[in-house]
């Protein structure tokens, strides 16, 4: 084998091995990549939904509070009858 032969197969081998290695990086990278997008995505799902949920919890707050008032004002004219 000549010299230049050499160089030449040492670099198809180099430029084989860099290509494997370039490939893997790029796969791991977009494996990576995807699992990223759908944590992101789940967690903006989530958000929606804890959203939703945090207002029908201040909505039925609000209910409680309005019947909790309306109690109140209940047993006052009960008491103002039994003591009038």
């Amino acid at each position: 084998m000549t010299n230049a032969s050499s160089t030449y197969l040492g670099i198809l081998i180099g430029a084989i091995i860099g290509v494997i290695i370039s490939w893997l990086i790029f796969n791991t990278q977009k494996k990576t990549s995807d699992k990223q997008d759908y944590t992101l995505n789940r967690i903006e799902h989530l958000e929606k939904y804890n959203e939703k949920l945090l207002e029908k919890i201040k909505q039925a707050e609000e209910r409680h509070e309005k019947l909790l008032e309306k109690i109140l004002e209940l047993n006052r004219k009960i008491d103002s009858l039994l003591e009038g």
